[in-house]
């Protein structure tokens, strides 16, 4: 699947001149910002490439994690078609009665904006150059290289197999540590559920994906406000690199989901998560569920903060489709095996907006 309508490109040629990087935190905090600097705008979209709420006859589907874990046989077999359907049909649905504690949720948006909030000089401590560094904090996606930079700062963590995070502010390592703990069970469950529903088994995924060694990413995504928010982009559109992505984010919307040639809007749901395919899923399952095509737009009134939890299978794992899921005739392999480590690596050298990247690894 190829990038709806895409932006204006991301890279810089290597002979261009280098901008002076400000955070977008400390631009939005600007007293006399009124429109964006040029090297934020993007190509304006065109009229087909706004997005829509969904309809009740084509919504965002709804999974109810408790139903997942029922000891009902019924309202089991059922919860685990519905989430087949929403794997297959959209790539993205929303997940409540999940039973990570609201308490828990709002301590760890709070923590990472009290991140957001340290001094440039303190933040900076933490930038990142490779995909793989353990602890990141940057702006836009690549700024070093972007020619448009994105309205968008962020820190990524390494939380397991070793669990990283900057020491400051004072709490965050507590916060983040229980949380994403929290996170890793839900995965690993909602996996198992993911793995039943493609007939495989509900320990194919975990076993066959090391999860006991799964890499797992947390991230946190600051859109401050942005004083002309229909020129500007917090994140073109682009799927995830690993399983499955847990997202928790204020009540501020701004995420938007690509389905069948439509970008609709994604209204928060309170204390639900936003969970999404992403592109090891996408290989392992043979392309029965897509890695889903998301972005991230901007307002002019108020700071969105989303808060990505990546879990992919372990680093050295090489993904390839399930024996079950290819067959000699109808069903065979369409990508090319690669191990974790080498995709990610692979994908961070690709422009952001160039559409789908498991289309870069099929045969």
């Amino acid at each position: 699947m190829d990038t709806i309508s895409p932006v204006t490109q991301l890279h810089q040629e290597a002979s261009a001149p280098r901008l002076q990087i400000t955070s977008a935190k400390t631009l939005a905090e600007s007293s006399n910002l009124t429109s964006i600097p040029s090297h934020y705008a993007f190509t304006t979209p065109t009229s087909g490439d706004q997005a829509v709420h969904a309809d009740h006859d084509d919504s965002i589907p709804v999974i109810d994690f408790s139903l997942l874990s029922s000891s009902n046989p019924d309202q089991r077999s059922k919860a685990i078609s519905d989430l087949a359907k929403a794997c297959q049909d959209w790539g993205v649905f929303m997940l409540i009665n999940h039973g990570v504690p609201e308490s828990q949720m709002k301590a760890t948006v709070d923590a990472l904006m009290g991140f957001f909030d340290l001094t440039e000089e303190e933040k900076n401590k933490f930038l990142g150059k490779h995909v793989l560094d353990p602890i990141i904090y940057g702006t836009s996606f690549k700024a070093s290289v972007d020619k448009v930079l994105l309205w968008r700062d962020f820190l990524k963590m390494m939380v397991h197999p070793k669990f990283h995070c900057p020491p400051e502010p004072e709490g965050l390592s507590e916060v983040l540590a229980e949380y994403t703990g929290e996170l890793r069970k839900l995965a690993r469950e909602l996996l198992k559920a993911i793995s039943e529903s493609l007939g495989l088994g509900p320990g194919y995924i975990d076993e066959a994906m090391n999860m006991d060694s799964s890499l797992q990413i947390l991230a946190a995504n600051l859109y401050p406000p942005c004083p002309q928010p229909e020129l500007a982009m917090g994140l073109p559109s682009h799927s995830d690199y690993g399983l499955l992505t847990i997202l928790m984010q204020n009540d501020i919307g701004g995420l938007q989901v690509n389905h069948g040639g439509k970008w609709f809007k994604v209204d928060p749901i309170p204390n639900a998560f936003v969970v999404n395919t992403a592109d090891q899923l996408e290989i392992m399952s043979n392309g029965k569920y897509k890695s889903v095509l998301h972005r991230a737009v901007l307002n002019n009134k108020t700071t969105r903060i989303s808060i990505p939890f990546s879990i992919g299978p372990s680093p050295n794992t090489v993904v390839v489709p399930a024996e079950q899921l290819v067959d000699g005739k109808h069903n065979q392999a369409t990508y090319i095996s690669r191990n974790y480590k080498d995709y990610l690596e692979f994908k961070q050298s690709r422009v952001l907006n160039k559409g789908l990247c498991p289309n870069q690894v099929k045969i």
